[in-house]
């Protein structure tokens, strides 16, 4: 599945912020966002960080050394490597609706997912998936956060980024671009084993952590799925929900193609 990168993305920048951490750190610099990479002062040069400094060298960005308690004030949880970046760029719905998206596109919609570690597990799940791009709602949601990068593994300083006000309007402008726009709902009357995902470019819509689907959501949706529940648990956390999903109905859909 192709799918178009772009780094001069225009749209709101986050205020900048530290990332603890050597993966988060190694993401940062292969996204062409850090602007520097703190080391603590004699660290041990392991094949993991070695790959980083190889990295960061390869690509300009400046590494110091300092004292562990400058990262303790820098970042939390740092293990002894924080990269000061800048983070990128959320597009807004305007450009939602004029991205150039590819004919077999996936877009992940996610509807008031207020927790960082969901959102970014989600979007690990995502760009994992080869997602075009990730929507999430402006208000009452989380937001780009160091938590939510940490917790994506660094797929959200990847993943184009949309916020958006409204998020059923968000999904008339994608089903006005093409897409087949398909609601993961609990109750719906059909599961993701009934029949295969549609061609085509296709938007997969969660709801909240506790709510699921609002009614405006729903009603946006072309179609309604259900993933099927064999246990004793009655559904799935949003993160969760989405990753099951993605590999048991899109993406083997699109390995059939």
């Amino acid at each position: 599945m192709s799918r178009p990168r772009s780094r001069g993305r225009i749209g709101a920048r986050p205020s900048a912020f530290a990332l603890g951490g050597r993966r988060a750190a190694l993401e940062a610099v292969r996204a062409g966002l850090a602007e520097e990479v703190l080391l603590a002062a004699g660290s041990r040069r392991t094949p993991g960080l070695r790959e980083l400094l190889d990295l960061a060298a390869a690509a300009g960005v400046p590494v110091r050394e300092v004292e562990r308690a400058t990262l303790d004030r820098s970042a939390a949880d740092h293990r002894g490597v924080v990269a000061r970046l800048r983070p990128p760029r959320t597009l807004s719905e305007r450009e939602l609706a004029s991205w150039p998206f590819a004919g077999d596109a996936l877009v992940v919609v996610l509807e008031g997912v207020e927790d960082p570690q969901n959102l970014g597990a989600a979007a690990r799940s995502a760009e994992a998936a080869g997602a075009a791009m990730l929507v999430t709602r402006e208000r009452r949601a989380s937001g780009l956060t160091p938590a939510a990068v940490r917790a994506s593994a660094g797929a959200l300083l990847h993943l184009p980024h949309a916020r958006v006000a409204n998020v059923p309007r968000a999904l008339e402008r994608l089903r006005g671009l093409g897409f087949t726009v398909i609601g993961l709902d609990g109750a719906a009357p059909r599961s993701v084993y009934d029949e295969p995902c549609p061609p085509g470019r296709v938007a997969i819509v969660v709801g909240s952590e506790g709510r699921g689907l609002s009614r405006l959501a729903r009603e946006a949706c072309d179609l309604l799925v259900a993933l099927p529940m064999v246990g004793r648990v009655g559904s799935l956390n949003a993160s969760a929900a989405l990753a099951a999903a993605l590999y048991a109905y899109v993406v083997p859909s699109r390995r059939r193609a």
